[in-house]
């Protein structure tokens, strides 16, 4: 069974910081592009951030630019999320996400056909 699994999320201050990663099972990721997404209370899902199969692209949204970081370690099967200098605005339902491909494919949720159960982030003071 193919299977993707969040973890890290919590409570933290604005200014904190967090580290989600994000697991495989029944499958290698080190074929796939990984992205993650959030979703805010009453707000639609977006997209964060995407990294390529062998992490050597990456890309990130506007609002995240310069503050999180992804990364990914093929031979644990896992993908990191490091967010920096959370602010209020970043609190939501992280989830990470595989496309069957090995680039990114912007963040057209239709194109990732494997997704986690997501991880609740709050940033509150």
């Amino acid at each position: 069974q193919l299977q993707l699994v969040e973890s890290g999320g919590g409570f933290v201050q604005p200014g904190g910081s967090l580290r989600l990663s994000c697991v495989a099972s029944g499958f290698t990721l080190d074929s796939s592009a990984i992205g993650w997404f959030r979703q805010a209370p009453g707000k639609e899902r977006e997209g964060v951030s995407c990294i390529s199969s062998r992490g050597g692209s990456t890309n990130y949204a506007d609002s995240v630019k310069g503050r999180f970081t992804i990364s990914r370690d093929n031979a644990k099967n896992t993908v990191y999320l490091q967010m920096n200098s959370l602010k209020s605005g970043d609190t939501g339902v992280y989830y990470c996400a595989r496309a069957p491909f090995r680039t990114c494919p912007g963040y057209v949720f239709k194109l990732y056909n494997t997704w986690g159960q997501g991880t609740q982030v709050t940033v509150s003071s």
